[in-house]
């Protein structure tokens, strides 16, 4: 499936989150898109931009290892399916692909934070903190690699 496709699925599913845990869930979903996006245009990107795109990939795995997927197992979702970048397939249009990235990687920050004010579990406090300061990691490496694709498109 197309990278611009998988995050409009993202997207929406984060909008269709109400419990907390599937906020978190869906930030480690937004991750292995980062990861998954990252890796695809650093091997096949034009090869200007392949060093800010691996640092994109890396960033996005990093972001999911920052999730405790054995307390997010417990909690209902289910992190051990596929996530939705194993679907990734293609990135047709780079520039538009990364730039629903960055606009889906602040929205998981604007939820998880939304999450993090709003619980007194402890534990879900810091998923959250940690997932927000990873979402926004992994969206540094984003204007750094979409500006030339705008000129070399």
């Amino acid at each position: 499936m197309d990278a611009v496709r998988l995050i409009a699925a993202g997207r929406h599913a984060l909008a269709q989150s109400g419990a907390a845990w599937d906020i978190v869930g869906e930030a480690w979903q937004a991750q292995a898109l980062a990861q998954g996006i990252g890796s695809w245009l650093a091997v096949t990107g034009p090869p200007e931009l392949r060093s800010e795109a691996r640092g994109l990939g890396e960033a996005g795995g990093r972001g999911c290892g920052v999730l405790d997927r054995a307390t997010l197992r417990g909690e209902g979702y289910a992190p051990d399916l596929p996530p939705r970048a194993a679907q990734l397939t293609e990135v047709t249009d780079a520039r538009q692909a990364l730039l629903g990235l960055q606009a889906l990687l602040g929205e998981v920050g604007i939820a998880l934070v939304g999450v993090a004010c709003g619980t007194d579990d402890e534990s879900l406090y810091w998923q959250c903190i940690e997932s927000r300061y990873a979402a926004h990691h992994s969206s540094e490496p984003v204007p750094a690699i979409h500006p030339p694709l705008a000129r070399v498109s």
